[in-house]
């Protein structure tokens, strides 16, 4: 039976979007318009925007599943979380938004290679865009993926089509409007995800019967559920938080963040914009964590963690409105995969050189670069079997290790050479790799978080030694 209310919410909310990608066409009329917005966004929007780009399906679906399955443990994520979120926009953040302003730097790749040679600068943007390219390939998986497995809850649409159609609504508006249409519909999308995960979880725990109710729930559990370090010990237990926290500095490494506060206007922005997305990121993944709690007492226990946000929204809501809900979520989740398709067909287009070699034609190159990475990730969504969690951990290690230590070393005012900057990336994304397909630990292993940073790290430090200490950016 078709849901109507769902239906014509989702047709009004995808009307939306693209009605705010025609609108921005207009404006997108140069790489550095299309590509970082003119650097002139306020803090509401940058704080928003970058809270929800990191997010959204990873949340609302994969978090809140992770708690619900793990229990306690789970938590140690969210410190990580937020110091992460910290560390980019009041640490990093000055170097990043100063750099930019005074360069012009549209993408990450120009300010990694900020101080190379002319031939060292292309190798590492070339190995850049590569590693972006495919590690932005799952990580829009995963939202596709959280489409599809909605489209079909809601419409009984079948996972093929409801990739499909998410993928197509996404493609319309990104491909039109670029960075200023983005901008604003993830700042939409941050007050929607912002306003249910207050709502939905305060629903679930009186349902579960409050404070009581979740410490029955701990009670009757097994063991390892109701214990914060899952029934570890000792230096096992400490390497576990360490590793399960440590998963938020992946933020330093993240390229669709980092172009959120080199769009910043000024420092009044960036500053009051940290301010928002940590706020915004403390109550969506506290209100998740309480989401997935209360699952284990509203829900069958064998019930899929990644589908407990929706069936929870149709318990737990009259009708019309858990259709509403539904929907809009379903359309955030979609929306989330704007970012990352906008800054994977920049680094294509951009820092390969291929916009170089077509003058005039860079906005379009852009674009087939986007579409080719969102065809690839739909690809990777229907062939390859995996969880929303599992496929968002990866490419958020990878991408994190590949990036993160160099922008540190930078941060730390380490002049590193062009050789270390490669062999740094080249590091953290292959230890990456080999700990997700040779030595798969999951969520709270240590070494997975920790050891591809501190590998990625050592090419900086030795440039350092050996050329000594270097200048300031």
């Amino acid at each position: 039976m078709t849901n109507y209310p769902a239906l014509i919410t989702l047709v009004t909310y995808s009307a939306i979007l693209v009605a705010i990608g025609f609108s921005f066409a207009r404006r997108a009329t140069s790489e550095d318009s299309f590509l970082v917005g003119e650097r002139k966004l306020g803090p509401l929007i940058i704080g928003l925007a970058y809270a929800a780009s990191s997010s959204s399906a990873w949340v609302l679906l994969g978090f809140s599943g992770f708690v619900y399955s793990v229990g306690l443990s789970a938590l140690w994520m969210v410190p990580g979380i937020l110091a992460g979120y910290a560390a980019v926009w009041l640490w990093a953040g000055r170097i990043l938004q100063s750099e930019s302003h005074k360069l012009g730097l549209v993408t990450f790749s120009d300010f990694l290679t900020i101080g190379c040679s002319p031939g060292a600068s292309r190798l590492i943007r070339i190995v850049a865009s590569l590693m972006i390219a495919f590690c932005f390939s799952y990580y829009v998986a995963s939202q596709f993926q959280g489409a599809g497995k909605a489209f079909d809850d809601l419409f009984s649409t079948g996972m093929v089509a409801g990739v499909l159609l998410g993928a197509t609504i996404i493609l319309v508006y990104v491909l039109l409007g670029g960075f200023l249409a983005i901008s604003v519909v993830d700042t939409l999308q941050g007050v929607l995800i912002g306003c249910v995960a207050i709502a939905l979880p305060v629903l679930a725990f009186f349902e579960a019967g409050g404070f009581s109710g979740i410490g029955q729930i701990l009670v009757t559990a097994p063991a390892p559920y109701s214990d914060t370090f899952g029934n570890r010990t000792g230096w096992i237990a400490g390497g576990f938080a360490l590793g399960m926290t440590a998963t938020g500095f992946g933020a330093l490494g993240q390229p669709h963040l980092v172009t959120w506060i080199m769009a910043a206007r000024d420092t009044r922005s960036r500053v009051v914009g940290a301010g928002v997305a940590i706020g915004w990121a403390a109550i969506v993944y506290g209100g998740m964590a309480v989401l997935g709690l209360c699952a284990r007492a509203l829900l069958d226990p064998q019930t899929a963690p990644e589908s407990i946000f929706f069936l929870l929204t149709a318990e737990l809501l009259p009708g019309m409105l858990s259709g509403i809900v539904a929907a809009a979520i379903l359309s955030a989740i979609m929306s989330t995969v704007d970012s990352q398709l906008l800054v994977a067909g920049a680094a294509i287009s951009h820092d390969m050189g291929i916009a170089r070699k077509f003058r005039g034609q860079d906005i379009l190159l852009t674009r087939l670069s986007i579409l080719a990475v969102c065809a690839a990730a739909v690809i990777i969504t229907l062939t390859l079997p995996s969880t929303i969690f599992e496929r968002t951990l990866f490419a958020w290690t990878a991408l994190g290790a590949s990036f993160g230590p160099t922008l540190v070393a930078r941060i730390l005012r380490y002049r590193s050479s062009g050789a270390a900057i490669l062999y740094s990336m080249l590091i953290g994304f292959s230890l990456s790799v080999a700990y997700e397909w040779i030595w798969p630990a999951g969520p709270g292993s240590v070494w997975a978080r920790i050891v591809p940073w501190v590998g990625a790290f050592l090419p900086h430090y030795l440039s350092r030694v050996f050329k000594g200490k270097g200048t300031p950016l």
